[in-house]
């Protein structure tokens, strides 16, 4: 087991008030002791960022972030941007499978991004250690083709589908639909026999937001942060584009800051694309910053 040794099992806390100091990712056990790291492994022709990676090209950019620091890398065959469109199973096998097996020693935990549950049967056997779902769980056989094995789960919020989540969407209070909505799924994962030390939840940054949304949804992080282990994904998004009037590749900057304040606002957490950078600014904020 690669992370955290223990000499005694962890307790398997079953209520949403126990919130868990590790998180199960598979192999790895992972003491959220500080801000972990997750690397973009996008192999998709359409990304919004950095898409059109054949799986040997995603190979050798796995390895890279790996080096730059990634605890995790997230593995994605199918573009969840907006105006998206839908990928077959097989389609999106013959892209993950093998970059799941180009880095599955690699010594990052490996999560893929997926909301099929016939994809998360098949890289799970294969040696997935996390599956990050868009649609937190909800599509049919999806919680029982991840209930079984010992894999970190990721449960997102997304209003609508990929194609259409960004044409006028509408809340009454963003925050407490999206925290009710992440509750429930949580609840639902638990009740299923899902491990408490095995969940994150991700508030779903752009998907089905406008930027007042994504907004509020940010400076409630430490409200989210009570339910479970929450992910923090806003590297090059358009919010941050949005803000600095930046394009998608001049968003350096503005992603590393939003990364850092989405750790001091208790995100367990942080998916970027700029490894290296976010690396090196959370060790500057670990030895600079003030104590919290």
């Amino acid at each position: 087991m690669r992370g955290c040794h223990l000499q005694h099992p962890v307790p398997q806390p079953n209520t949403l008030s126990d919130l868990p100091a590790m998180f199960r990712c598979g192999r790895t056990l992972f003491a959220l002791d500080r801000p972990l790291v997750m690397g973009i492994v996008n192999v998709t022709p359409d990304s919004f960022s950095d898409g059109g990676r054949s799986p040997r090209q995603a190979i050798v950019h796995g390895l890279a972030l790996r080096e730059a620091g990634a605890d995790i890398l997230d593995i994605g065959g199918e573009s969840t941007r907006p105006g998206a469109a839908a990928v077959s199973i097989q389609a999106e096998l013959d892209r993950v499978l093998p970059v799941l097996e180009g880095l599955r020693d690699c010594g990052a935990a490996l999560s893929v991004d997926t909301m099929k549950p016939e994809v998360m049967r098949a890289v799970l056997a294969a040696g997935a250690d996390l599956i990050n779902d868009v649609r937190a769980l909800q599509t049919p056989g999806a919680l029982e083709a991840v209930a079984g094995s010992d894999c970190g789960l990721c449960l997102m919020h997304m209003r609508g589908e990929p194609r259409g989540m960004q044409s006028d969407p509408r809340y009454g209070d963003v925050v407490a639909e999206v925290v009710r909505f992440l509750r429930e799924r949580v609840e639902a994962a638990l009740q299923a026999g899902i491990a408490r030390e095995r969940l994150l939840i991700d508030p779903g940054f752009g998907f089905g937001k406008t930027l007042e949304h994504n907004i509020a949804l940010f400076k409630a992080l430490p409200e989210f942060a009570h339910i479970a282990p929450v992910l923090a994904g806003v590297s090059r998004k358009s919010m941050l584009g949005q803000i600095t009037g930046r394009p998608v590749g001049a968003r350096l900057a503005a992603s590393v800051a939003a990364a850092l304040l989405a750790a001091r606002r208790g995100a367990a957490i942080l998916r970027v694309h700029d490894v290296g950078d976010t690396v090196d600014a959370l060790k500057i904020m670990n030895v600079l910053g003030d104590p919290q």
